[in-house]
């Protein structure tokens, strides 16, 4: 079998330890005679599996107690509405900060539910190349709280520095690199995140979310839409997602196997300073917009002297086995994703084409 070097920004690669395992268990879920795909998710053998998703995922980010972990459905444009619904009352706003085009869906959708401002933006006309300063955030003490999104795929900038937002809770969207590294769960007092980047597969959102936000959000909704409906069900409420979570439990396991989120960063900065590196090594040839404090190390994009250039970059890159180069419709470019699934091996691949392009075509 040969695996290609997948560089997709999302469904992105997944460990492959965690798809063999998958496939061994597939049909046979521990003797049970059947898949896990087939067994009732109030049944005990997705009870374990589910449990144990969630006691990983407080392990690895060390999360308090004082802190639900949900597992929900309809990813991070879901949680967009979800935030709002359950957040914001309408005697009070909220503050979004403009990173990129998810932020600004999130702002948009808020917008539709009750009263948000911009506390920030980073556009320079259609595009996004750096993360704002703590001096440029103008943050309304009484906000009912402020949204940022962390990273930006499209554009390839990452917030390094958890912005001071005092007393209003920080709200953030993690989809797209929750995981990369350790972080202080505290400085947080809703993390929303979509699997498919650095969790497992598309179809489960991970919300980790402070216990007293929880209690006292919006009790005037659907009770489908509630956080509280959720944190009460432990995530069963409704069937959840059952493969999904099953994948994300066997990811996590992985990480917690390779020495968990320190060793998982370790890894994510060495292979974004190779391929930042050779960016900086060939800047005759590659252009990298993104301002260097703000650069992400999840998704890194670039531009190349022409389109055509960009196009013969992506087809011949496919033909030596790399996949997922071409940048978002939106921005164009080249977009290289380097989630915690991509091995340095593969970037050392990437970076060599890379060369060797630059100089033939050069």
């Amino acid at each position: 079998m040969a695996r290609v070097h997948n560089f997709n920004a999302g469904p992105a690669a997944l460990p492959l330890a965690a798809l063999e395992r998958a496939q061994r268990e597939l049909l046979d879920f521990e003797g049970t005679g059947m898949s896990i795909i087939e067994h009732s998710h109030r049944g005990k053998a997705f009870e374990g599996v589910h449990d144990e998703a969630l006691s990983l995922f407080r392990e690895l980010l060390s999360i308090p107690d004082d802190y639900h972990v949900l597992f929900l459905q309809g990813g991070a444009s879901h949680q967009f509405a979800m935030v709002p619904l359950n957040l914001l009352p309408p005697e009070k706003s909220a503050d979004y900060v403009l990173t990129g085009g998810w932020s600004e869906k999130a702002y948009e959708e808020a917008g539709r539910i009750g009263t948000v401002r911009v506390a920030a933006t980073t556009a320079e006309g259609k595009r996004f190349a750096r993360i704002p300063r703590q001096s440029e955030l103008s943050l309304d003490p009484n906000a009912a709280y402020v949204h940022i999104t962390t990273n930006n795929t499209l554009f390839g900038t990452q917030w390094h520095d958890v912005p001071d937002t005092g007393d209003v809770p920080l709200v953030a969207d993690m989809s797209s690199d929750f995981l990369w590294r350790p972080i202080d769960v505290r400085r947080y007092a809703l993390i929303y995140a979509g699997a498919q980047k650095n969790i497992g597969p598309s179809g489960v959102t991970v919300v980790v979310a402070r216990k007293d936000l929880v209690e006292r959000s919006r009790k005037d909704i659907p009770k489908i839409f509630q956080y509280r409906t959720h944190a009460e069900n432990n995530s069963l409420y409704n069937t959840p997602p059952t493969f999904a979570i099953y994948l994300v439990r066997n990811v996590l396991a992985i990480a917690k196997e390779q020495g968990g989120l320190p060793e998982i960063e370790r890894k994510n900065r060495a292979k974004a300073a190779l391929l930042y590196g050779t960016l900086d090594e060939l800047s005759g040839f590659y252009k990298a917009p993104v301002e260097r404090e703000s650069r992400s190390v999840m998704n890194v994009v670039f531009r190349l002297p022409t389109e055509d250039l960009e196009k013969r970059f992506v087809a011949e890159a496919a033909k030596q086995g790399m996949v997922g180069l071409a940048g978002h419709r939106v921005t164009g470019g080249i977009r290289v994703s380097l989630y915690n699934a991509v091995e340095l091996a593969s970037v050392e691949v990437l970076v060599r084409f890379m060369k060797d392009f630059a100089k033939q075509s050069g």
